[in-house]
């Protein structure tokens, strides 16, 4: 009987160590348990895989990783990392043979998440909406997997030094400026007659709000953060700067357009391009932004 006993107690005693040894996390649907802490995770989503890589650690596997390495750019993918497909249609069987402790996904997986669940636990994170703040959101989707990483510390040291950067940017800007800083519009060129020009909801916007500029095109905020508008919409930016991110492949063509030349920006250099940055990234694509649309205000900037 005693023998029995003591076996009832150490099954009781492997359960309840058990049950502490998961830990609670929260992604954009709620709260979730895990075993523990996952080391080897799975990024579907460039948002989700650049959140990842920024807390310093290296993902078994991504999705599209020559997408990302053209458009995303920065954080730079360590060799390795398995690219197992395409975003929208990952190739299931090769991430179910890489054995990951956690998949994380962005929206354009969701409708993938019971498949997905049986490989294995899925976190979704919903970093763009038109129903919050995106860049609030890409912060706080941050901090959420570091503590699902266990690396919160980590995380708020990144953003401490990300606002001081910030700050010193701006600081930059006022100085070459003589605190007169222009309006400036931020677009991306979708031809050479047409433009997505960010808006108020985008990380682009953010990042130039965050450095003490106003948007010369102010536009109501979008779930991506942009707005697709006919080039010529662009002449109503008579005083501002207006900055186009890479890569854009018909750079010749807009060169020569009549129209082009015809913007009161173009007239007066006040344009120019900006080095290939995400618009629709994590945390980091913040300062990322910030530090290549500074290097574009400082070329303009009177000498």
């Amino acid at each position: 009987m005693f023998i029995k006993f003591v076996a009832k107690v150490v099954l009781f005693c492997s359960i309840v160590a058990a049950a502490k040894a998961e830990i609670t996390v929260e992604d954009s649907l709620g709260k979730h348990s895990l075993k523990a802490h996952p080391t080897r995770v799975a990024a579907l989503n460039w948002d989700v895989a650049e959140q990842v890589l920024e807390l310093g650690i290296k993902p078994i596997a991504m999705t599209d990783i020559g997408g990302y390495q053209e458009w995303v750019v920065q954080p730079a993918v360590p060799e390795g990392v398995v690219d197992i497909g395409t975003r929208t249609e990952p190739n299931l069987s090769l991430l179910a043979e890489l054995k990951p402790d956690v998949i994380l996904i962005a929206s354009p997986q969701r409708d993938l998440m019971a498949r997905l669940s049986a490989i294995a636990p899925v976190l979704f994170y919903q970093n763009y909406s038109a129903k919050h703040k995106n860049a609030e959101a890409v912060v706080e989707n941050y901090q959420r997997i570091a503590q699902v990483l266990n690396r919160q510390e980590f995380a708020e040291q990144r953003l401490q030094d990300m606002q001081q950067e910030l700050d010193e940017l701006a600081q930059q800007l006022r100085v070459a400026y003589k605190d007169q800083v222009p309006e400036v519009a931020a677009i991306r060129f979708a031809s050479t007659s047409s433009v997505y020009l960010y808006d108020d909801n985008s990380i682009p916007v953010h990042a130039l709000n965050r450095l003490g500029i106003e948007t010369a095109m102010p536009e109501r905020g979008s779930q991506w953060g942009v707005a697709k508008k006919r080039i010529t919409e662009l002449a109503k930016v008579e005083q501002g700067m207006v900055l186009y991110f890479e890569p854009f492949a018909h750079q010749k063509q807009l060169d020569s357009s009549r129209l082009w030349q015809a913007m009161p920006f173009v007239k007066h250099s006040r344009v120019s391009s900006v080095p290939a940055t995400w618009s629709y990234g994590g945390a980091m694509s913040i300062l990322y932004n910030a530090r290549a649309l500074s290097q574009s205000l400082l070329e303009l900037a009177p000498q």
